[in-house]
């Protein structure tokens, strides 16, 4: 039988195109969530550095509201996270 590894990735490029480390996230008792802290949150589960159990976990998240910020992101850039904006940006 082999062993198998899961490869742990160290760091991934954070939106503004720096390296982001899990000693980068926002801290587990965020409350305010402005758009660069969702933003690094995003770009940590999307590379590999946490788990989307473990954002949610983490930041007390629910999956919906996780998987939100990536749609926003997705359609609409970084602007898509902008809470006051959050109506313009729906459809």
């Amino acid at each position: 039988m082999s062993e198998h590894q899961i490869s742990k990735v160290n760091y991934v490029i954070g939106p503004d195109g720096s390296p982001l480390t899990v000693a980068d996230l926002p801290p587990p008792d965020t409350k305010r969530w402005v758009i660069r802290r969702k933003a690094e949150v995003v770009a940590a589960v999307r590379g590999g550095l946490i788990s989307l159990d473990d954002a949610c976990r983490r930041y007390t998240l629910t999956v919906e509201e996780f998987l939100s910020w990536q749609r926003s992101i997705e359609r609409h850039g970084l602007a898509g996270l902008r809470a006051t904006r959050v109506q313009q940006y729906r459809q």
